[in-house]
């Protein structure tokens, strides 16, 4: 049975109890669709092996290479992870276009008996969908950004607004970074998977809500924000938080405070902004890494290097509310995410008819 995705939020209708990615491994990790688990029917050595003998020598012996590599890949499979699916089990394979990888894996779970559909055109049909969505499409609900300096506990007060029940997207967590030299996570999704992520929040949205999103540049780390978000943040009205730089240094002493574990590596961070700082500056605050003197560095940093640049890339930019908090405690936070949630309400007045 050919399964057609016509649109992202199908996928989830449709309640198959498995989806099955029986691309190789390099191709799942790049993206994959959500909830997908990888059952490659040929690794990404073999893959390579085959698409050999195809060019090189005939497609005859390629195929029947190819047959003998999925027919055991698959009999590892339902010795290993499949074991365990009952007689009713409905799953959805894909493979890149739809073709012979998913065509072979789905022909051999028919002959058990279980109701198995493929993807009609595979992989590259879903990630039509997001490109449409994300890139093609206006962006579907109004945005309201969240703005303020480094350390100014933007990520934590939408989190809070989330928890209120504001309909909030937290760019920097589906990319794995948190915006600056200081902010990686981890190794950071490839782009695509990023989109994904980003696609399935974006499904989940009430258009007729504003959203709340954490104003970034059009890269966060090493990944780029899809044009149609983009277009639609440009647009968006703004909200600033303000708060004194000795609250903001402190909090994003704890924020980063794994940097403090491994003086070497927040040395080498320092490193990478010598082409943006006097050479004198540089060797100071690595005199305060190898002191210790983490408070003073965390509050040069903010002062000299992260206020400044943020000046420059918000400036021209108009600032519909500035929230000013005295410090960054729970209650202060609290308090910031209750006058967005406030906003927000007013924000949904004023898209209602009448």
């Amino acid at each position: 049975m050919a399964f057609a995705l016509t649109t992202l939020q199908g996928l989830q209708d449709a309640r198959f109890d498995d989806v099955i990615d029986a691309r190789a491994p390099s191709e799942y990790a790049q993206d994959h669709l959500p909830g997908a688990i990888n059952l490659p029917v040929l690794s990404d050595a073999e893959r390579a092996e085959v698409g050999t003998i195809y060019k090189q020598q005939s497609p005859f012996d390629a195929r029947k290479l190819g047959a003998a590599l999925v027919a055991r890949n698959v009999a590892q499979h339902l010795m290993g992870p499949l074991a365990d699916r009952p007689g009713g089990w409905q799953p959805l394979i894909y493979c890149w276009r739809g073709g012979q990888r998913s065509g072979a894996f789905a022909t051999i779970l028919r002959q058990i008996g279980w109701r198995v559909a493929v993807l009609d055109g595979g992989y590259k049909s879903y990630r039509r969908l997001v490109r449409e969505m994300l890139y093609d499409a206006p962006f579907p609900a109004r945005i309201m950004l969240l703005d303020g300096g480094t350390g100014a506990a933007k990520t934590e007060i939408l989190a809070r607004v989330a928890a209120r029940g504001g309909q909030v997207i937290d760019l920097e967590a589906l990319a794995g970074h948190r915006g600056s030299l200081f902010g990686a996570m981890a190794a950071q999704p490839a782009q695509k998977l990023f989109e994904t992520r980003l696609a399935q929040v974006v499904c989940t949205l009430d258009p007729a809500r504003p959203v709340l999103i954490e104003a970034e540049s059009n890269r966060i780390g090493a990944l780029r924000l899809p044009p149609s978000l983009w277009a639609a943040m440009q647009r968006a009205e703004k909200v600033r938080i303000e708060a004194p730089v000795s609250a903001r240094a402190a909090y994003s002493l704890r924020t980063y405070s794994g940097f403090m574990d491994t003086p070497e590596r927040l040395a080498g961070v320092i490193e990478r902004l010598r082409p943006y700082q006097p050479a004198e500056r540089i060797a100071a605050w690595q005199a305060m890494v190898s002191a210790g003197d983490f408070a003073t560095l965390a509050r040069d940093l903010i002062t000299h290097h992260y206020d400044p640049r943020y000046q420059r890339m918000r400036r021209g930019h108009v600032t519909d509310e500035v929230i000013a908090l005295p410090d960054l405690s729970e209650k202060s936070q609290e308090m910031a995410a209750e006058r967005l949630i406030e906003r927000i309400e007013i924000g949904n007045l004023q898209v209602l008819p009448g």
